[in-house]
């Protein structure tokens, strides 16, 4: 190659004709298609005016809007906000535990805990602990029936405790008490 000859044609140089406000126009023109074509609509002054009053008179009391809410629509939109609303529904149904369960099961039992899906119930004895194991599947339906869903999905059943022979800070290491009464 030679430094006379190009390598490549030279950038076209714009029309004459076209002076900058018809290439401004032009631009503009290809703008507003490609916000059609995106879905964007132009607001004019006058036009958002109007929606704005139109909004004014659409508001219905108590809607979504700056409107006052009843004390109720709050409480139970903030509980769903913060992920309490499966706990208070538990509460309920254990305070109300006599009524959902019925008087026998209750005199013989009480519930513990929730968490996760699992109700923690404690019996009186170690007999009623196994009925309650074999009531099991009785108990879950009684419950989530109380609540519309299934929102208890395993029943743990706890015996009664037994008693403690460790007293005090120090205990001596070994098999604990036998039939040593004599």
């Amino acid at each position: 190659m030679t430094d006379d000859q190009p390598d490549a044609d030279p950038p076209e140089a714009p029309d004459a004709s076209s002076d900058p406000s018809t290439l401004a126009r032009d631009a503009m023109e290809r703008a507003r298609a490609s916000a059609r074509a995106r879905g964007a609509t132009r607001r004019g002054a006058g036009r958002a005016r109007r929606d704005k009053h139109a909004k004014r008179e659409a508001t219905e009391p108590y809607g979504s809007g700056r409107d006052p809410q009843p004390m109720s629509g709050a409480v139970e939109s903030l509980l769903r906000r913060m992920g309490w609303t499966e706990q208070i529904e538990v509460t309920s149904v254990t305070a109300r535990w006599r009524e959902v369960i019925g008087d026998r099961i209750a005199d013989h039992c009480e519930p513990l805990g929730f968490d996760d899906g699992v109700l923690t119930v404690k019996a009186s004895s170690t007999a009623w602990a196994t009925q309650l194991q074999l009531m099991n599947g009785q108990i879950r339906h009684r419950i989530n029936e109380e609540f519309g869903r299934e929102i208890v999905t395993e029943l743990r059943v706890l015996g009664p405790t037994a008693r403690s022979w460790t007293k005090g800070p120090r205990s001596v290491k070994g098999r604990g008490p036998r039939d040593t009464y004599g």
